[in-house]
């Protein structure tokens, strides 16, 4: 019978643990589509609207010992961002005092673009990296904002719901806007929240004139801009968004995907 007994209990704790594996899968899967954080205040009858870009990171699924922690109702605490880049992060030197032109060619048309070497040179230099090995290719332009003083077309995800590698993060933050103002036309490097090293392989599209408010590491770095096509991107924005849960943000109503990115 302490046989059996010590049998059910493990089994139980089988049982619980894998209901939290799930739960967990779940909640994650949930952020993933949300992909950001909207703040919303007021003052007086006059509404503002402050929309901050976060790009959320998602790690893998809790060890087991993280598990046995929350099941004893421990919280283990987050881990601090890490002030360095990743290993396979280009040097800015092969970027700095450069002008790189190009193409990205989206299956809704083609979008001239330049990225500034001078005032961005690690943000250039990662991202003719990437284009260099065909990274973009196939990936997908997720994210469409569509309010009336908020617009921005974010790309570079390898799926549908906008995650990201997180163990591909680098910075700094380079040609921040001190006004937070970023003008139809400018291709910014989308990041991890308040974190200045937690750009990944992300970027966004501005296709009007928009304030993206700072967080706590600061503003977005603007590496480049739009040269031509940037109606590709408005048309993109005025076929609308997907039904969700937020009127204004979300996933094109069309799948967005890129067929190539070339800098030369």
């Amino acid at each position: 019978m302490a046989t059996r007994s010590r049998d059910d209990r493990e089994a139980k704790r089988r049982i619980r643990q894998m209901e939290a594996k799930r739960a967990l899968r779940q909640e994650q899967g949930k952020r993933r589509k949300r992909d950001n954080t909207i703040a919303v205040s007021a003052a007086g009858v006059a509404v503002v609207v402050a929309v901050v870009l976060q790009l959320t990171a998602f790690s893998s699924n809790p060890t087991e010992a993280e598990f046995a922690a929350a099941e004893a109702g421990l919280s283990s605490p987050s881990a601090s961002p890490t002030a360095s880049n990743s290993a396979d992060i280009p040097s800015p030197d092969t970027a700095a005092g450069k002008t790189f032109t190009g193409e990205l060619a989206l299956n809704s048309g083609v979008v001239g673009l330049e990225l500034n070497g001078t005032a961005a040179p690690q943000a250039a230099a990662v991202f003719k990296s990437l284009s260099d090995a065909s990274y973009y290719n196939g990936a997908f332009c997720h994210r469409l904002t569509t309010s009336e003083t908020f617009g921005l077309l974010q790309c570079g995800a390898k799926s549908e719901d906008g995650a990201d590698d997180a163990n591909y993060r680098w910075g700094p933050l380079e040609n921040t806007p001190a006004d937070n103002k970023y003008p139809a036309g400018t291709i910014a490097v989308a990041r991890t929240g308040n974190d200045a090293y937690g750009n990944g392989h992300q970027f966004f599209i501005v296709y009007k004139d928009t304030t993206i408010p700072a967080d706590t590491a600061g503003g977005y770095t603007v590496v480049g801009k739009v040269t031509s096509g940037l109606d590709v991107v408005t048309k993109i924005a005025a076929a609308g968004l997907k039904p969700g849960e937020n009127a204004t943000d979300g996933a094109p109503v069309a799948p967005v995907t890129i067929d190539s990115f070339s800098l030369k």
